[in-house]
């Protein structure tokens, strides 16, 4: 059974993106939205004004940090035959409640469906009401329904909280 990562967190965390659980290429990488194909660090770049995916791993990482965005998953381990969300089952989750509580993070934004449903699921009922927490489209290459203008768009609700 997979195991998710450890949470990239800085010294003062402002928001927290929420993925469902990495994928085969992630895992085979050991990063965080690491299929090229995803476009994480794409919008996020574009949010925050910084080209990610020029970057290193470690620097983007970095650069979350100093602007204070939390990543994590809401699995934690689960069972799946390659990377589609849709086939993840007999999911454990994170103890995302604690991460929010220790670290003071004002919003949580979930990234597609997945997160979306895990976060119900298993999350919701354990954060404070004070915590404002926020669907976004998926950035996976799964989901190309969405045309990245109307991604990007969402997505820039995140630097409202920054």
């Amino acid at each position: 059974m997979p195991l998710s990562f450890e949470p990239v967190v800085g010294p003062s965390p402002k928001i927290l993106i929420l993925g469902s659980m990495p994928g085969v290429e992630s895992l085979r990488r050991q990063e965080y939205y690491g299929h090229p194909q995803n476009q994480f660090w794409r919008l996020l770049g574009e949010v925050i004004g910084t080209d990610l995916q020029s970057l290193s791993y470690a620097k983007r990482l970095s650069v979350l940090k100093k602007k204070g965005i939390a990543l994590w998953d809401t699995i934690k381990a689960c069972e799946r035959e390659g990377s589609l969300d849709s086939d993840i089952c007999d999911e454990e989750p994170n103890e995302i409640s604690g991460l929010v509580r220790e670290t003071g993070v004002r919003a949580v934004f979930l990234n597609g469906g997945k997160a979306r449903q895990m976060f119900l699921r298993h999350i919701a009922e354990g954060l404070s009401t004070e915590v404002t927490v926020v669907d976004l489209p998926s950035s996976s290459p799964a989901a190309a329904s969405i045309p990245y203008p109307e991604k990007l768009r969402r997505w820039r609700r995140i630097a409202d909280f920054l």
